[in-house]
């Protein structure tokens, strides 16, 4: 029979870069201080990164040794647990849509649940709680424009929209247009005096 760090351990390493695993899903194997001090134990001896309170991710093997998953992996999986929105902050998005060569010194996240920090080895990845007018629509080309303009604000907003009518694909712009009374009255009045050069 297996002890009850190596049942961790074994479903830790049964997941794709990036699985979180909880402490909460092992208390059918023992009382929760046990497992508690299992997942303890092993995140001690490096079998396991704590990310936050009660999250943990198996280190990914490679040639020189292990690393933390890719943020973007855990992120993925922890928005799927947690049945959260989460999308790249608009700095980033205005980095995509080539509206700046900024390029963000630390990973920042936009989510619909709590902010909290993540820690992956070194590096620290802050989810930060938005607006539901910034997530509205999602990960699409125009839920990027929406996240890139409210990152850039009021000032740039006219210049960037220029820019993102030419370059966003039709459906896109249009849906971005569509959706602009639930934005705040800055940007909807900006994409408003674009959508009406025609």
């Amino acid at each position: 029979m297996k002890t009850l760090p190596e049942s961790i351990l074994l479903h830790a390493q049964s997941l794709a870069e990036g699985g979180i695993l909880s402490p909460k899903e092992f208390l059918h194997l023992g009382s929760r201080a046990a497992v508690d001090q299992a997942f303890s134990r092993l995140a001690k001896e490096g079998e396991l990164l704590r990310v936050a309170r009660g999250t943990y991710v198996a280190p990914v093997a490679g040639q020189h040794g292990t690393r933390a998953p890719a943020p973007d992996k855990v992120i993925k999986a922890m928005a799927e647990q947690n049945g959260e929105m989460v999308t790249p902050h608009g700095a980033n998005a205005a980095n995509l849509l080539g509206l700046t060569r900024q390029v963000p010194a630390r990973s920042v996240y936009l989510t619909s649940g709590r902010t909290r920090k993540l820690k992956l080895g070194r590096a620290e990845v802050l989810m930060k709680h938005a607006p539901h007018w910034m997530l509205a629509l999602g990960s699409s080309p125009a839920g990027a424009a929406v996240r890139a303009l409210a990152w850039m604000g009021p000032a740039h907003a006219g210049k960037a929209l220029v820019a993102l009518r030419r370059s966003l694909p039709a459906p896109e712009w249009r849906a971005l247009t569509a959706t602009r009374a639930m934005f705040p009255s800055w940007m909807a009045q900006a994409i408003g005096r674009e959508s009406a050069r025609d």
